[in-house]
């Protein structure tokens, strides 16, 4: 069965916003409607988005309700998650897949996401792989982030677009070139669901990795369990993120050189997606070639079109 295409946000389109993570500052939660109504888009916020329980953003229930009802809202045409933090994990039993393919919608976010875009891997849904309004867009000096973005949901990508944004500093590469279904998010959930039903398929696929805050040694056991689950001897190629507010560049490249070299996949590093800036959108569950050499991504099929 082929993925379905979504569609480009058309003006007066309505945006989903939902909290499965964790809590939100109030007055970022209130700027939300401003910053979508600037590119003519309509925000509805869910009940999660105004709660809080500790260190998530209301109870299990709430937030996976929340999440169940954007879907199945036929007025809504994108669910975006107002940020990460930790708890979306948490509902991966509790969310009624049947239901939730019946309803199917581009879901945006990244971070603690990433266990929700490996359940909507599992569906075969695209989705991206993108900043979000509370953890990101609404801080100072991320407008390029922003337009990046919106540029993205109002234009689409088909295929033959070529995704070759300029790379992080600290950039490296091992050349060679690999076709396959782009996978993956933040390494330490990517990790954690290893041994799930909801582990990494990644047979054949490009995967992503992106890290925020973790020493070499945590980057290194994460890498480790991914590679003793066979994750990593399943990829066809990588595509490293920024790995912040962690160890020296050069510490973080000794790590993951010494798992991914040895498996004489192509690999890019540098690409800029993750908890830095700048921080591209990177379209999930979709078709591409890799050509880790000259630095770019080139989509094999459509994941958004014009509305």
């Amino acid at each position: 069965m082929s993925a379905p295409v979504w569609r480009t946000l058309a003006p007066g389109a309505t945006v989903a916003v939902v909290a499965p993570a964790g809590p939100a500052l109030p007055e970022r939660v209130a700027a939300v409607p401003a910053l979508l109504q600037a590119q003519g888009w309509q925000a509805r916020l869910y009940p999660g988005c105004h709660t809080r329980q500790g260190f998530l953003a209301g109870p299990d229930a709430l937030r996976v309700a929340d999440l169940m009802d954007a879907f199945a809202d036929p007025q809504v045409d994108a669910v975006w998650c107002l940020r990460g933090g930790y708890g979306s994990g948490r509902l991966l039993p509790a969310i009624d897949v049947d239901r939730l393919a019946r309803h199917p919608k581009l879901l945006i976010g990244y971070s603690d996401i990433t266990a929700l875009h490996l359940l909507l891997d599992r569906l075969g849904w695209p989705a991206l792989h993108a900043p979000m309004p509370a953890s990101d867009l609404l801080l100072p000096g991320r407008e390029a982030d922003a337009q990046a973005l919106f540029t993205l949901l109002r234009d689409g990508l088909r295929a033959g677009d070529r995704l070759a944004p300029p790379l992080l500093p600290d950039a490296w590469c091992l050349p060679g070139v690999a076709s396959g279904r782009l996978l993956g998010g933040n390494l330490s959930l990517l990790a954690a669901l290893c041994g799930t039903r909801w582990q990494p398929q990644a047979q054949g696929a490009l995967l992503f990795i992106e890290e925020v805050g973790e020493p070499a040694y945590r980057i290194d056991r994460c890498l480790l369990q991914l590679r003793l689950a066979g994750v990593l001897d399943a990829a066809a190629g990588f595509v490293l993120g920024s790995f912040t507010e962690g160890e020296a560049a050069a510490e973080n490249e000794a790590v993951l050189r010494d798992h991914l070299g040895s498996l004489g996949k192509p690999v890019l590093a540098g690409w800029p997606s993750g908890h830095g800036t700048p921080h591209q959108p990177l379209p999930l569950g979709v078709q591409a070639r890799l050509d880790a050499g000259a630095g770019h991504l080139t989509l094999l099929q459509d994941m958004l079109r014009p509305a």
